[in-house]
């Protein structure tokens, strides 16, 4: 035995050996199989319904090579299809990969719950599942994740509920991303054991309210803390100042309250601070030591007290917000040396005294905001030393002196609103002819001098009221091509209103009134084709009224009153369409034109001894009795159409029997034959339509059929198809929705329509092809973060900026204007929403989908529908009651889309109790700030006045009443002048651009008690 022993125990060892090498040799194998791994790929292909983002997968290529995959030694260790169309899943077989540590599956269309067959991945550190359609809660036991975990993004899925306790025990977890989401419920404490956590981002989740939890400050690697729009509440923790690697922090947009901490002033790596729109209040701590401060902003609070000294140190500060709160004192001097400084805005609170003298010496400002505060002495002599200033935006203060010498070579300037201070002397050449500016407003000052002879090239508004200029309007103001609005009341403008004046095409608006102006009107118009509101009243015109101005298509409002106008009121000025008019204090005479004798125009013609007028109302001397002659020829002229009416009725019939015997004939005709229809020049032909109406080119589904996106040419050029129906026995519903559309889209052009270029029928199938608009529907962009694969995969998501909005509505509210007033039938589209107003690539707005419009009735025929149609929340409330069809049902409809615009939420959110119209109606009634309710991305401050303006003129549409809803010609004229300013809006004592004088006589509300005063706080 002894002597076997030895050689017993070698068998074994070797036994051991061989097991140990086979499970080694095996385990390698199983990792490191080339075939393998490229059999567990291409099953995902095929899970995933083999899509054309990964059509180069195949098994004739080497899989390592794949631009999705990553390998490290000959394995697979990476994942990343970015934007590549999955629709289904993540299968169990993708943790077969055994090294795989990275998965990039972001910007794809996965369903579903939170996927845990992850679990099975042992070596994942990276997981990033951004912008799919995960629902559900996170998984109660998301800790089964791999230990090696460092990365997890989940962010804009559509998970609700709690975030799970158990996610704290991700211990290796250094980035953390849960933003947009639906989540419902509460974020964990737990958050806080994290410890090597350097990221974390919360943002934008309607979380039940709760407050910063303790333990997240003892994070102590935290360098980036995102939690914008998290429903925040209480204070912000005291020792928040212990997350010592702090860099950047934004908790925006909640409801924090207190104090801000002196500990957060004084982390030193802090970078970014945002603690914008909260309830902070108190003063803002004196002691600063974050020295690499670079962006602060704790604008929209309530915070009081002095702007500390130490804001001086921050040498490393490029951008200072404070605006909308309740601070007081004078702006530290050492602030105007900041040599990184090119954004201050500190509007809007009790700031006093000089400002910091040497603004824009040291720094290349661009921003320069302090409008509504109580600043005395005079502007900063720099502020365009370096010239890079875009704005100065100083009005209702008490400035005095001149404007600053810098501001005459200073060709970056776009605004300059310095309207009532106590600003004086003349101003420069150089600010009159700046190339850049756009918006000139110098109202409620004491400036004077005469008018320039040229100005720049860009300006578009220019305000001078109220001051102390004289002299004539030049003759060469003709050069001022792009004006829009000339407001010059109150002056002292004298001499005669040039005829070059007339010649400006753009101009919408002229004030003049208040001058020494004298002499007769032009009595030729030469370009005023958008001129809505004139006042030339309080002057010394005389002469008789041109009969021209009975030609301006847009004019509302006309004020000639307090002149020496005298003849007789033109005929012609009864073919306008004015909202007002004024004509008293004339030498006027003869008889009221009958278009005016209504109780609209009672004080319009007063102090005007010889006119008269038989309508008591106006308040002027009835007119004697006109004898009228009989008109011989009436009988014969009413004989003649009575003839006419009966061939018209007899061709009618023939041509019904005809139609008819076609119609029969036709039916005959093979299903399989298919008619073209052509209204544009096409370069497809009908074959090329047919087949592309395949799945891969299908883009979306509607309760009326189909849309695809089809290829008609090798150049890249695509057409949408919509197909009506797809059946052999015809839905009669469809079918007049159907002839609808070819009827409207078939006859009408202009750019602002969606173009119909053909329509290709047969017996079984209709369709309908429009020219493609790539970025899709309003709603998909409006409404992204809830929905955020409503944008197509194809186009790269950009922020709607106030400009872009505005534009969309401008354009919307054209093609609204032509079908309502340019169309020789007026047409009703009836559905008017986000989803029926689509964008091209450049973001031009056509409004589409014309299967509910219809013609607008005639004399003598019902104007109501037999079925409401339409959709929840942009239906006015008299068609949902009554069916009663007009215009105005279309303009109640465009102002619900400028509230959702403007607030970014949806007309309605499953609740037919309330709509938007109404959310907004309460919020400006209880008297909350406008601010608050603005779609975070357009809260840009160089655009509140705008936005308040579109704000009120969406209200006004949204009126219960019909008759208080203005026509969509003004809606577009108001829209328009928005438009051509676009200054840097800030909140104002009163509104110098509201909807009057177009929409002042627009009646109130009575059933929300609407009225002037609900818009003051707007």
């Amino acid at each position: 035995m002894t002597k076997n022993s030895p050689s017993s125990s070698h068998i074994h060892l070797h036994i051991l050996t061989f097991l140990l090498l086979s499970l080694v040799f095996h385990g390698s194998t199983q990792r490191n199989d080339p075939d393998q791994e490229q059999s567990i790929l291409l099953s995902l292909k095929q899970h995933w319904s083999n899509p054309s983002s990964l059509s180069h997968w195949t098994p004739s290529s080497d899989h390592c090579t794949w631009p999705e995959i990553a390998c490290t030694d000959g394995s697979v260790t990476s994942i990343a299809i970015i934007n590549g169309s999955i629709t289904e899943t993540i299968p169990p077989s993708i943790c077969d990969l055994k090294n795989l540590s990275y998965i990039d599956l972001q910007w794809n269309f996965i369903p579903g719950f939170f996927p845990t067959v992850l679990y099975n991945c042992s070596k994942l550190e990276y997981l990033d599942l951004t912008q799919n359609y995960l629902v559900g809660t996170i998984p109660d036991d998301i800790n089964r994740l791999s230990p090696r975990l460092q990365y997890l993004n989940l962010a804009a899925n559509n998970f609700t509920g709690d975030i799970p306790a158990s996610i704290g025990s991700l211990s290796s977890l250094v980035t953390l991303q849960l933003v947009a989401n639906l989540f419902n419920g509460s974020f964990p404490p737990e958050i806080g054991n994290l410890s090597n956590l350097e990221m974390l981002d919360l943002s934008y989740n309607p979380f039940a309210p709760q407050a910063i939890p303790a333990s997240f400050t003892k994070l102590k690697k935290l360098r980036n803390l995102w939690m914008t729009e998290a429903s925040l509440i209480q204070e912000i923790p005291d020792d928040i100042g212990n997350m010592s690697a702090l860099e950047f922090l934004d908790l925006s947009v909640n409801y924090l309250s207190g104090d801000i901490p002196d500990s957060l002033f004084l982390l030193k790596n802090l970078s970014i601070l945002f603690l914008y729109k909260n309830r902070l209040s108190g003063p803002i701590p004196q002691r600063v030591e974050a020295l690499k401060l670079q962006v602060l902003d704790l604008s929209n609070n309530t915070l009081t007290g002095p702007i500390p000294d130490d804001f001086g140190n921050l040498t490393s500060m490029t951008g200072l917000a404070l605006f909308f709160n309740q601070l007081s004192g004078e702006v530290p001097v050492s602030i105007g040396r900041l040599p990184q400084l090119v954004d201050i805005r500190l509007y809007s609170n009790n700031l006093s005294g000089e400002l910091p003298p040497d603004l824009g010496r040291y720094s290349m400002l661009r921003a320069f905001e302090v409008s509504s505060n109580q600043f005395a002495g005079e502007l900063p002599k720099y502020l365009c030393a370096n010239k890079v200033l875009l704005g100065v935006i100083a009005f209702e203060n008490k400035l005095k002196g001149d404007l600053p010498d810098s501001l005459a070579d200073c060709n970056s300037l776009r605004i300059v609103r310095v309207h009532d201070n106590q600003l004086s002397g003349k101003i420069p050449d150089g600010l009159w002819t700046s190339i850049n500016l756009t918006t000139l407003m110098l109202s409620n000052n004491l400036f004077a001098g005469k008018l320039p002879g040229s100005v720049g090239s860009q300006l578009s508004l220019l305000e001078l009221m109220n001051n102390q200029f004289s002299g004539p309007i030049p003759a060469s103001i003709s050069s001022w091509e792009r004006l829009t609005v000339f407001r010059a009341s109150n002056n002292s403008l004298s001499g005669v209103i040039p005829q070059e004046l007339t010649a400006l095409p753009l101009l919408s608006t002229v004030l003049l009134d208040g001058n020494q102006l004298y002499g007769p009107l032009p009595s030729t118009i030469i370009s005023w084709k958008s001129l809505t509101t004139l006042n030339l009243s309080r002057n010394q015109l005389s002469g008789e009224i041109p009969a021209s101005l009975g030609l301006l298509p847009d004019l509302v409002y006309l004020d000639l009153s307090g002149n020496q106008f005298s003849g007789q009121i033109p005929a012609e000025l009864g073919r306008l369409r004015l909202t007002s008019l004024n004509l008293s204090s004339n030498r006027l005479s003869g008889r009221v034109p009958g278009e005016f004798e209504n109780g609209a125009f009672d004080s319009s013609f007063l102090n005007n001894p010889g006119l008269c007028s038989n309508t008591r109302s106006l308040g002027i001397s009835p007119c004697r009795a006109e004898s009228r002659k009989p008109d011989k020829h009436s009988s014969k002229f009413i004989a003649a159409v009575s003839s006419i009416a009966a061939v018209a009725f007899l061709v009618a019939v023939l041509y019904t029997i005809y139609v008819c015997r076609s119609y029969r004939k036709r039916k005959h005709a093979s299903e399989s034959t298919w008619k073209l229809t052509s209204f544009q020049k096409l370069n497809f032909t009908e074959a090329n339509i047919l087949s592309g109406l395949i799945e891969n080119n299908l883009i979306g589904r509607g309760g009326s059929g189909e849309v695809y996106r089809v290829p008609v040419n090798r150049s890249g050029e695509y057409v949408a198809v919509k197909r009506i129906w797809d059946n052999v026995r015809l839905d009669h519903k469809l079918e007049k929705e159907f002839l609808a559309e070819v009827e409207i889209l078939g006859r009408i052009r202009h750019s602002n329509i969606v173009k119909l270029l053909c329509c290709i029928a047969s017996e079984s199938s209709k369709l309908l092809v429009y020219e493609y608009m790539e970025n899709r529907s309003l709603d998909k962009w409006l409404h992204w973060k809830k929905r955020p694969h409503s944008i197509s995969s194809s186009v790269h998501y950009v922020v709607l900026d106030w400009p872009k909005r505005l534009q969309i509505a401008i354009g919307a509210a054209h093609g609204l204007c032509y079908m309502h007033h340019h169309c020789s039938s007026p047409i009703i589209h009836r559905d008017v929403k986000p989803s029926n107003i689509l964008l091209d690539s450049v973001f031009n707005a056509k409004i589409a989908d014309f299967g509910l419009a219809r013609m607008l009735i005639k004399n003598g025929e019902p104007d109501t529908m037999s079925v409401v149609a339409g959709s929840f929340g942009y239906m006015a409330p008299e068609y949902a009651q009554t069916r009663r069809v007009n215009e105005k049902i279309d303009v109640y409809s465009f102002g619900v889309i400028l509230l959702e615009l403007i607030t970014g939420k949806e007309a309605h959110n499953g609740d037919e109790s309330s709509s938007l119209a109404e959310w907004v109606w309460r919020h400006v009634k209880e008297g909350k700030p406008i601010v608050d309710a603005l779609d975070e991305d357009i809260k840009e401050p160089l655009y509140l006045e705008e936005i308040n303006t579109v704000l009120k003129l969406g209200l006004i549409c949204t009126s219960t009443f019909p008759s208080s809803r203005p026509a969509m010609k003004d809606v577009l004229q108001i829209l328009l002048r928005c438009s051509q300013r676009l200054p840097t809006g800030e909140k104002t004592k009163r509104n110098e651009y509201d909807v009057t004088p177009l929409l002042h006589n627009s009646k109130p509300d009575r059933s929300l008690e609407s009225d002037d005063s609900v818009f003051t706080s707007i």
